[in-house]
């Protein structure tokens, strides 16, 4: 039979304990170890609930889309009957349109995961028509909520297992490129500024690229945990608690700072501010949002000296820029909050690239792990 309320627009009501449920039904702790046994994983919740966050490689099928789920759970405030009348008939006329958008062309052992917010009615109505159909259709108990706390978990024990090696040096010395160059030679890489879309300084933030949400860039951070080979080193570029308006796990940060193996990239200022003009050629074309960020620095370097900053921004004199930044914003307080985190960074190896070009960062790639 059909689940009785296929429907329900509030919080989905908990599928009965997996010990005790339909062979549909499958626990998330199994699930996630083994999400590629699933052909397809599909998020049934609303467009807005997927996109602050999903199981990694879902599609979105919302059974109620947003403005669905908001009067249907309005009318079920008022009248539960009505509204579950309402939305049972939303429900029935979206799935029958996923089926004839998604499953025309697919056999009867294709074998999708399904899941809604706590692997309810949501995921329950959908399991069931594409059980009736003959596909090996499973429900995730628990939902997207039992998927997040399985993140939350493995962010708070799975760090201390891998062998970090963290990557510091200057702004401007090409910390993030080297990682790049690292992860192309095979080298395991950790690009925690490449998973929080963001170069974490007051500049930092990506041109026509915004932030994750917090809880995505914890699912991004855990399927990329999950990749990693805790036999071997893991480079990792030094962060500080945040990353634009991320958080950094403070499992992770703590690992990071206790990790005893530091590299240190040195690089002449002059290449230094070469390689500032490039990462942020952006501002170039609009000074304005240059000089509007610069903003955020009138508490620590005052008024006067970020307004000539400024100026120099709206005249094109870019080099100068940089070259001020570098000396009097950046380097100062950096490197002492560098030392404080990372007091091991004495014993840092030290690696000279003479420039920030690709063949440099080639030639300092194959040195350290020749090494």
């Amino acid at each position: 039979m059909m689940p009785t309320s296929p429907l329900n627009p509030q919080p989905d009501t908990p599928a009965a304990a997996p010990s005790h449920a339909p062979s549909n039904i499958v626990n998330a702790e199994t699930a996630l170890a083994d999400l590629q046994a699933f052909d397809a994983i599909i998020d049934v919740r609303s467009p807005a609930e997927f996109a602050e966050d999903h199981l990694p490689g879902a599609v979105n099928w919302p059974v109620l889309d947003n403005e669905q789920r908001r009067i249907v759970g309005t009318l079920y405030k008022a009248s539960p009957f009505e509204g579950r009348k309402l939305g049972a008939a939303l429900v029935a006329r979206n799935i029958a349109a996923h089926l004839d958008a998604h499953v025309q062309g697919l056999d009867r052992n294709w074998r999708p995961l399904i899941y809604c917010w706590r692997g309810g009615q949501r995921s329950g109505a959908m399991t069931w028509f594409l059980g009736q159909i003959g596909f090996k259709s499973r429900q995730l108990h628990g939902g997207y909520k039992a998927y997040r706390a399985q993140v939350r978990d493995a962010l708070a024990t799975w760090p201390a297992r891998f062998d970090l090696h963290i990557v510091c040096g200057p702004t401007g010395c090409g910390k993030t490129r080297f990682l790049h160059e690292m992860a192309s030679a095979g080298a395991q890489v950790l690009d925690l500024e490449g998973l929080a879309a963001h170069r974490g300084s007051v500049l930092g933030a990506l041109p026509d690229q915004p932030q994750p949400s917090q809880k995505h860039f914890d699912s991004m951070l855990w399927t990329r945990l999950r990749e990693l080979d805790a036999s071997r080193p893991v480079y990792v570029e030094s962060e500080s608690r945040k990353i634009g308006q991320l958080r950094v796990p403070e499992t992770l940060h703590a690992a990071m700072r206790a990790s005893p193996h530091c590299l240190w990239i040195e690089m002449s200022e002059a290449a230094r501010v070469e390689l500032l003009l490039q990462d942020y050629s952006h501002f170039i074309a609009e000074p304005e949002v240059f000089c509007k960020q610069l903003d955020a620095l009138v508490t620590l370097r005052g008024r006067e000296k970020v307004g000539q900053w400024q100026d120099k921004a709206r005249a094109g004199a870019w080099p100068e820029v940089f070259g001020d930044l570098i000396r009097e914003h950046y380097d100062p307080g950096y490197l002492r909050s560098l030392h404080n985190n990372y007091p091991q960074l004495d014993q840092a190896i030290r690696l000279e690239p003479a420039d920030g070009s690709p063949a440099s960062l080639q030639a300092l790639t194959r040195q350290l792990l020749d090494k």
